[in-house]
């Protein structure tokens, strides 16, 4: 299950990533928006990352008009690790070496094919663990304020 949202400067993405999604028999709940109309971000980012927090999803993807925004709010969810892509390497290279679990793209900054293949990478791309499980860990005792 994948949790997805997005606001009115990522609405596109988020289309072109459930495309995706429903070719690929993916499933996912779609927290909105629903057009193109103006609305603000942090709610969205913040239905999205309390259902992957609270496992209801494995992974999260957020669109807004940079992706900034989005992983900001998502971020003060804890245990969520959003991650801010704008390139192909970061969007694999962020679940490898950080365990990211919501994926944040900008509208803006990136086109819909883009969106789509570093959703790709996102889904697939496995967590390394090992040294990177220690800096995971790392980032979770910062959230319980022990670092």
């Amino acid at each position: 299950m994948i949790a997805l949202g997005a606001d009115h400067g990522g609405y596109k993405l988020k289309e072109a990533i459930k495309k995706y999604l429903d070719e690929n028999k993916i499933e996912y709940t779609d927290f909105g928006t629903n057009d193109e109309t103006s609305v603000d971000y942090a709610p969205i980012a913040a239905k999205v990352a309390h259902f992957v927090a609270d496992g209801k999803a494995e992974k999260g993807i957020l669109c807004c008009g940079t992706g900034i925004g989005m992983s900001i709010a998502a971020n003060k969810v804890k245990g969520i690790r959003a991650a801010v892509c704008a390139n192909a390497y970061c969007a694999e290279i962020t679940r490898h070496h950080n365990d990211s679990n919501i994926l944040c793209l900008g509208g803006r900054v990136i086109n819909e094919e883009q969106a789509v293949e570093f959703t790709r990478l996102f889904l697939e791309a496995p967590f390394d663990g090992g040294r990177h499980q220690r800096r995971v860990d790392e980032i979770a005792a910062i959230e319980r304020g022990e670092l």
